[in-house]
């Protein structure tokens, strides 16, 4: 439980991502157009402040605007091939910058320098895949009823891509979006969240000197920085045809019905209360490592991670004493250090919410099973790092039903049947992710069946957390029901139209209907 306080080269990495003077908060940050009031970015690891950024006002907002307007007409241009050529040199400069960019992540962050460094992968995997798509962007030929005419369908360019991302993942999100936005001919303005403006900056950094390199506009790729305001300025503004939103159900709310009411389109990944399943048969090798990931990896602020472990009634004991023993042997300090399992929390708003958590939970007749608490001491000193909690819980807790941010892991017991279990992991509001353990094939297809997991993501056999770049991200219910990365998720960056080629010499129309004149 010892924290280490050795600097890990940060200062060096900053440097190499063009974040220059950090130790006098210094702002920095091309096609950063912000000349407002400065944010101060702290590390949780050890609270220090890193650099400061300006705020973008609504004068900043219209320059960056017209740079990605006009941007667009330039780059929906360019054959989706070279497009996909600017992507493919991207993904080689992260490839560059991997240890710089992911030990930003983790020490802007939080997170372990290894999901930091799984975070620039992620971007990476996401370049790869759309530089293949940039040849795949497909559309299809209809038959057409009536003789001497052909149907067809295409996809086009669909124009300034707004993006707003959270800050537990505050560099892959915005590259599963922008990747496929880019190749698909569209320019993107980019607000991160205002805890975590320095990754933004560096990404922006990397963009910015292959878009000169190539002699491209710099209005492809934008960012912008500050609170929910700055985030206004997208939702309501009618030049930006999508906006793609990260974050909890509550704001997804606003800026859905914001975005609709304009009838724009939005892709929302909102909350998820995610559970898993674990069956008579369930291997206790896969369940353990699975279980105790899904909950305290990121400090429990994933999306997917697991808040939930339903647990058959005739292994529940075996589980909760395989899972609270594991749990004895996680180690809590600096996430740069490689030894450490979990860092901290965002900020000491996170811990406040937190700890109130765990006292609703025990007003709700939780038994508390492995104690939470802020860390104090020696490597500690930010405030933000907390001991991962397990608690005794019935789903149909007040907390329960709540997505909590944080390192909070329910433990609940069925009987009887799979189909039990299912009802119960179904019966939140959330619907992103979910997994069962077992080794019974029957128990695993009616997880996956209609009747089964009503999430956007079911596993078998592996965790609730963690996702490949190849198929689609997102979730039903509260979620959003927006879909990410992989798959035909590029679908939402185009629009849709459908074109009628009239060949023969006659002007037949369609149902048959007849007019002579």
């Amino acid at each position: 439980m010892q924290a280490v306080s050795t600097d890990f080269g940060i200062k060096e990495a900053l440097e190499q991502l063009g974040i220059k003077d950090v130790n006098h908060g210094t702002s920095t940050g091309s096609n950063n157009f912000g000349s407002g009031e400065e944010i101060s970015s702290y590390s949780p690891t050890d609270g220090s402040l890193i650099a400061k950024v300006s705020t973008t006002t609504k004068e900043d907002y219209e320059k960056v605007m017209e740079a990605a307007t006009s941007a667009f007409t330039t780059f929906r241009a360019m054959p989706a091939p070279q497009r996909g050529e600017i992507v493919r040199q991207f993904g080689n400069k992260l490839r560059e910058l991997k240890e710089p960019l992911g030990k930003l992540v983790s020490y802007e962050m939080g997170k372990s320098l290894q999901e930091g460094y799984g975070e620039v992968q992620e971007m990476i995997d996401i370049c790869d895949f759309a530089v293949g798509l940039s040849r795949q962007l497909n559309g299809q030929t209809i038959p057409s009823e009536r003789p001497g005419h052909v149907m067809r369908e295409q996809w086009h360019s669909l124009g300034v891509v707004g993006i707003i991302s959270a800050f537990n993942f505050p560099v892959a999100v915005w590259a599963w979006n922008t990747a496929l936005a880019w190749v698909c001919g569209d320019t993107c303005v980019w607000k991160a969240s205002e805890k975590t403006p320095l990754c933004s900056v560096a990404c922006q950094n990397i963009i910015a000197g292959i878009l000169k390199e190539n002699n491209l506009p710099e209005g492809i790729s934008c960012i912008i920085n500050g609170d929910y305001k700055v985030g206004e300025m997208m939702t309501t503004d009618s030049r930006i045809p999508l906006i793609s939103a990260t974050g909890s159900t509550r704001m997804g709310r606003i800026v859905g019905a914001t975005v609709a009411e304009r009838f724009g389109k939005s892709l929302l990944e909102l909350g998820g209360n995610n559970a898993i399943i674990i069956t008579p048969t369930a291997d206790l090798k896969v369940v353990v490592p699975g279980a105790v990931f899904g909950a305290v990896g990121t400090c429990g602020q994933r999306c997917t991670s697991t808040r939930r472990l339903i647990i058959h009634e005739s292994v529940y004991d075996k589980v909760r004493d395989a899972i609270v023993g594991a749990y004895g042997q996680l180690t809590i300090g600096n996430p740069l250090d490689e030894k450490n399992h979990i860092g901290p929390l965002i900020d000491k708003d996170s811990v406040n919410t937190y700890l109130t958590a765990i006292e609703k939970a025990k007003a709700e007749g939780g038994n508390v099973l492995v104690e939470g608490g802020v860390l104090e001491g020696e490597g500690y000193e930010s405030g933000c790092y907390v001991k991962p909690a397990i608690i005794e819980a019935e789903n149909d807790f007040e907390i329960v039903q709540t997505e909590t941010f944080a390192p909070i892991l329910y433990l609940m017991k069925y009987s009887g049947d799979v189909e039990n279990a299912i009802d119960t992991q179904n019966g939140v509001a959330q619907g992103l992710s979910s997994a069962i353990m077992t080794n019974e094939m029957k128990e695993a297809e009616k997880f996956l069946s209609f009747a089964g997991s009503d999430c956007g993501i079911a596993n078998v056999n592996i965790g609730t957390s963690g996702a490949e770049i190849g198929g689609a991200f997102g979730g039903e219910k509260e979620t959003g029901g927006g879909r990410e990365s992989g798959s035909d998720a590029w679908k939402v960056y185009m629009r849709r139209q459908t074109n009628t080629v009239n060949y023969s010499d006659e002007l037949p129309l369609a149902q048959g209907i007849k007019f002579d004149l």
